[in-house]
C-alpha cells in the first residue's frame, strides 16, 4: 500500500506536526489581511495536527485512523491547500496565496515521497 519513497514515515509525521503548528502560526506572524485566509490556515493547521495525532503510527498520540485513510487525507489536504486561495476568495493577497500553494505542493511531494 505505501510506496518506497526516500522519506521515512517518522520524518513524515514530524514534518506534519511542524506544518500544523506553522499553519496555525502563519496568519498571526505574517498578519494576513484576509480573514478567510486566516480562518483557512488555522482550521487546516488544527485538522493536520488532529490527523497526525490520531493516525496509527509511531508518532501518534491515539492510534485510531488507519494509515490508508491518512494517505487519502494527505492528498485531500494538498488539494485543499492549493485550491484555498481561489475557493475562499483571497487569491488577490499574495502572501497567503503563495504560502498556501507552496505548502500544497510540498505536502503533495511529501505524500508521494514517503515510504
Amino acid at each position: 500500500m505505501v510506496k518506497q519513497g526516500p522519506i521515512p514515515a517518522f520524518l513524515h509525521s514530524l514534518i506534519e506536526y511542524v506544518a500544523g503548528v506553522a499553519l496555525i502560526a502563519a496568519p498571526l506572524l505574517l498578519d494576513y489581511e484576509s480573514s478567510a485566509a486566516t480562518a483557512a490556515s488555522i482550521i487546516l493547521g488544527v485538522l493536520v495536527l488532529f490527523l497526525v495525532a490520531t493516525t496509527t503510527s509511531t508518532m501518534s498520540l491515539i492510534n485510531q485512523v488507519p494509515l490508508s485513510m491518512h494517505i487519502v487525507f494527505d492528498y485531500v489536504i494538498a488539494a485543499v491547500l492549493i485550491a484555498s486561495p481561489f475557493l475562499f476568495g483571497f487569491s488577490h493577497e499574495s502572501t497567503p496565496t503563495g504560502i498556501f500553494i507552496a505548502a500544497g505542493v510540498v505536502w503533495l511531494l511529501l505524500s508521494i515521497g514517503t515510504r
